[in-house]
């Protein structure tokens, strides 16, 4: 599974923006000064454009990752200054009508999996600097990725119109002045340009953010972007400020976490980038986000935990002759106890965490610690965890981490063989996914039939004129 695919929201997946070029051109060179230009950079590397316009050994925003979503592949588009396959023909306008809008130079709308929504909060002049840096810094790229091609009703974009009406807030971002403007520029960013909520916040069922239930934690495929309000046990009230400061730059912070998936992607692609005084803001930011508690969590979810040896009780057991009978130590044994030690304290001097008092082990939501065991885990520039999917059964992954969680973590948990073929397989049944492909066909049904009934009352009303004549 590529990066961009753990970035998209719920099965919906990469963004279509900004595949059409522009009806009128935009020049090489649009006037804009060096210190506008770096701004645009560091704007685009919050906002992590190259998640999801970059494929894995392609061109850096060159597009063509193609992902399998609920309602059809999706393919992420060009968004270099090309004339001819990017966004080179762009106007400012038409640039701005996309990025905080949803709608293409050649007028049709996108696909709210290009996070606009988000953008719509960025300021006249962050939009501006942005243009400036895809126009003059980003290297044209001259290769146009296969056209996304979605069935019916998804591939009628008018009706994303309807969804704009419904959900979008046109912003931009207005300060409040109950807060200083610390606060209110971390808002800016976790709301606008970083788009937290595209993963942290829950969606109904037509993918759209709850807003009433704020960064209470939303799924991202089969990875959980983790509640991240200031409730003290579910979200992150009992972290510091400087702990969150440390995550954001870092990718862990001790007795607290380790980044992994989508969020040590964020990491390394674009929140460690971001200056000090940055990171400050978004934590005091969020460490304001109302508080929204999952009952499940009896205690924070970071606070689990207590070292636990099983192993000596298996030295000099032959293992089974079938792999799926061995026992929870026997795979700990074999797989993860030369790394997080015999009692699961992690290495010696940190550098391999332990697995008391992590989140990874504290939620009742056990889909990430699947992922890990799995997939693991590749961190810029060193971290390095072997994913085991060629080597355990989907029996051995449930049996690890029933017995990880067990030990280690909220006993309240579970894996079941179920969910470990399932994050496998990489297919998703889930009730929320069927309900959202049901309601938004329906959606889509709606509004043909509404474009049906104004084009024949339409041409009703030319007939009678002409008859009136």
């Amino acid at each position: 599974m590529s990066r961009a695919m753990h970035r998209l929201f719920s099965g919906f997946a990469l963004t279509l923006a900004l595949s059409v070029p522009g009806t009128s051109d935009a020049q090489q060179s649009t006037g804009a000064g060096v210190d506008q230009i770096a701004h645009g950079k560091y704007l685009a590397t919050a906002s992590d454009c190259m998640a999801c316009h970059t494929a894995p050994g392609g061109a850096a925003m060159a597009g063509g990752l193609s992902i399998a979503t609920p309602i059809g592949p999706i393919v992420a588009t060009n968004i270099t200054p090309s004339k001819a396959n990017g966004i080179g023909n762009y106007t400012l306008e038409q640039f701005d009508a996309a990025l905080r809008k949803g709608v293409r130079a050649d007028g049709r709308q996108l696909y709210p999996a290009m996070p606009y929504t988000s953008y719509a909060q960025l300021s006249d002049d962050d939009v501006a600097a942005l243009y400036a840096y895809f126009m003059n810094d980003v290297v044209p790229i001259e290769t146009r990725p296969a056209e996304t091609k979605l069935p019916f009703p998804f591939n009628i974009r008018l009706s994303m119109a309807a969804w704009n009406l419904l959900f979008l807030d046109k912003g931009p971002f207005k300060p409040d002045p109950a807060h200083n403007a610390e606060w209110n520029r971390g808002a800016y960013l976790v709301r606008g340009p970083a788009h937290c909520g595209s993963c942290h916040t829950p969606r109904n069922l037509f993918m759209a953010e709850k807003t009433s239930s704020e960064m209470a934690g939303g799924e991202v495929g089969f990875w959980y972007a983790p509640n991240i309000t200031s409730d003290p046990n579910s979200g992150i009230g009992g972290w510091s400020v400087e702990e969150l400061v440390t995550y954001m730059r870092d990718g862990h912070a001790s007795g607290k976490s380790q980044a992994t998936g989508p969020m040590a992607e964020a990491i390394d692609y674009s929140l460690r980038f971001l200056t000090e005084k940055d990171l400050k803001a978004i934590a005091i930011y969020l460490k304001t986000v109302s508080p929204i508690r999952d009952p499940a969590d009896t205690k924070p979810v970071f606070d689990w935990g207590e070292p636990s040896d099983e192993l000596a009780s298996i030295r000099g057991v032959a293992l089974p002759s079938n792999p799926d009978a061995m026992s929870g130590p026997q795979i700990y044994d074999a797989y993860c106890a030369t790394c997080h030690q015999a009692q699961g304290q992690g290495s010696f001097k940190g550098g391999l965490p332990s697995l008391l008092h992590n989140t990874a082990l504290g939620r009742t939501n056990t889909n990430n610690l699947v992922m890990v065991i799995l997939d693991g885990l590749r961190r810029q520039p060193d971290v390095f965890m072997p994913g085991f999917a060629k080597e355990l059964s989907d029996t051995q992954v449930a049996t690890l981490s029933n017995y990880l969680i067990q030990h280690f973590g909220n006993p309240a948990a579970k894996v079941s063989v179920e969910q470990a073929a399932s994050v496998r397989s990489g297919t998703t049944s889930t009730v929320l996914v069927t309900l959202a492909q049901s309601a938004m066909a329906a959606g889509g049904l709606v509004v043909i039939g509404l474009i049906s009934w104004f084009l024949v009352r339409r041409n009703k009303s030319r007939r009678t004129a002409q008859i009136g004549r």
